[in-house]
């Protein structure tokens, strides 16, 4: 094309990947073509993309400079590019400049949010949209996102109004990315009964509904009912991926089903074309540790076609922790104290088998190689729930005379629970 138009340049811009479109628009400027409302969408985009705070800074001077500021396509590009970016303070800046925001902007700001891992703003803008924002009660995109925040952070109460609310506007027929993530938030949050009623209501469902169910029964120590629904997904024709065989694989292992555990490791290659990953392996060796084959999971980590990961080494050190290991769990600690330098808790738990065992002095040793490298142990950290909202504590963090207070709540409790 000897002279392509601007409309040209527009529909190459929008189809071309990050970084040829940011040629594109160094070769439109050079043309001496004037960048419109949706070429700058477009390169604002490619900068996302790729990451780059500094050259969207940039694009943000020079849509300044072009006026495009109000245009909500535009500025709806920004917000974006700066969220993914992880520059939150700027995308906030940017959203509470707008002057008029559509359901597309408050879903980037409540997702950015979420990403940031910052619930109470989370929660409290995906509030705001629901009322101000027009069409929000039925524009479903950021509710995956506000679903996650509640489950990580055990605010179940907030995760069933947020679920109560899509059925009573009836925007929600059980969408099965939005049903997914339902099935993990009820999880984390200890409701597996809820997560077994949200997957049977679910009219379609794909192999991540499945393997997140398959994870709900694990991580709560149902590995009989995971292993149920994994022989379910399969009579149904459903293909299992590797997310599937580390939920199966870790279910097997906190309910100590070795054999079950062996029989889908080697099926996953053999049966069903999967090749196993670090994190499968890792999965097996935790499986083996626990159950107190400790020489087997050694073995196991040697036959590794990669570079054992510090998943494989850490579930290592744990099994040995659980049944004293010392011999093996040095050797699993000093591998993870060079894979993970930073990681007080390899240390605190060497410490621990050294202790278990009278090993004194290792214990001494340990103890001053942490004070040298500036390492502080981290306080034991727990969370309640009063009245819908998760509170954390920390070990030390409660006033003397709450605690005098809380002690003696107890005993009434105990007390009254012994009549």
């Amino acid at each position: 094309m000897p002279s392509p138009s601007m409309h040209a340049y527009n529909i190459l811009l929008a189809a071309s990947p990050p970084l040829l479109a940011l040629e594109l628009l160094s070769g439109l400027l050079d043309a001496g073509f004037r960048p419109d409302c949706y070429a700058v969408p477009a390169a604002l985009r490619a900068c996302a993309e790729l990451q780059d705070p500094l050259l969207g800074a940039a694009l943000h001077g020079f849509t300044v400079q072009l006026g495009f500021l109000s245009n909500v396509v535009v500025s709806s590009a920004l917000l974006d590019m700066y969220a993914k970016a992880g520059l939150l303070v700027n995308a906030v800046r940017v959203f509470d400049e707008m002057p008029e925001r559509d359901s597309v902007v408050w879903n980037c700001m409540v997702t950015a949010y979420a990403r940031a891992g910052m619930t109470a703003e989370t929660l409290e803008l995906f509030r705001r949209a629901q009322v101000e924002a027009v069409n929000m009660t039925r524009d479903l995109r950021a509710v995956p996102s506000v679903l996650n925040v509640c489950g990580k952070e055990g605010e179940m109460m907030k995760g069933r109004e947020i679920h109560g609310r899509m059925v009573r506007s009836l925007a929600f027929d059980l969408d099965v990315p939005i049903g997914n993530t339902l099935i993990d938030m009820y999880a984390k949050c200890g409701r597996v009964d809820a997560s077994q009623a949200v997957f049977a209501g679910m009219q379609e469902r794909n192999v991540v509904s499945w393997s997140t169910l398959i994870s709900c029964y694990g991580v709560h120590g149902k590995g009989k009912q995971a292993l149920h629904v994994y022989e379910e997904m399969l009579s149904q024709s459903v293909k299992p991926n590797c997310i599937t065989f580390t939920s199966v694989l870790s279910s097997c292992s906190h309910s100590g089903l070795v054999t079950d555990g062996r029989m889908i490791f080697e099926s996953m290659r053999k049966v069903h074309g999967v090749e196993p990953t670090s994190e499968h392996y890792a999965c097996m060796v935790d499986l083996l540790g626990r159950a107190g084959a400790i020489e087997e999971a050694v073995g196991l980590i040697k036959k590794m076609p990669m570079e054992p990961c510090a998943t494989a080494w850490g579930a290592l050190l744990s099994a040995c922790a659980m049944h004293n290991n010392v011999d093996v769990g040095e050797i699993a600690a000093y591998r993870l104290f060079e894979l993970e330098k930073g990681n007080v808790s390899n240390y605190i738990t060497l410490c621990g088998i050294y202790g278990a065992v009278g090993q004194s002095d290792g214990v001494a040793g340990l103890r001053l190689r942490m004070r040298e490298l500036g390492m502080v142990k981290t306080p034991g950290c727990s969370w309640v729930d009063v009245k819908g909202r998760a509170h954390a504590f920390y070990q030390g963090s409660i006033p003397s005379y709450l605690r005098r207070r809380m002690f003696w709540i107890l005993d009434r409790l105990r007390k009254d629970m012994g009549n």
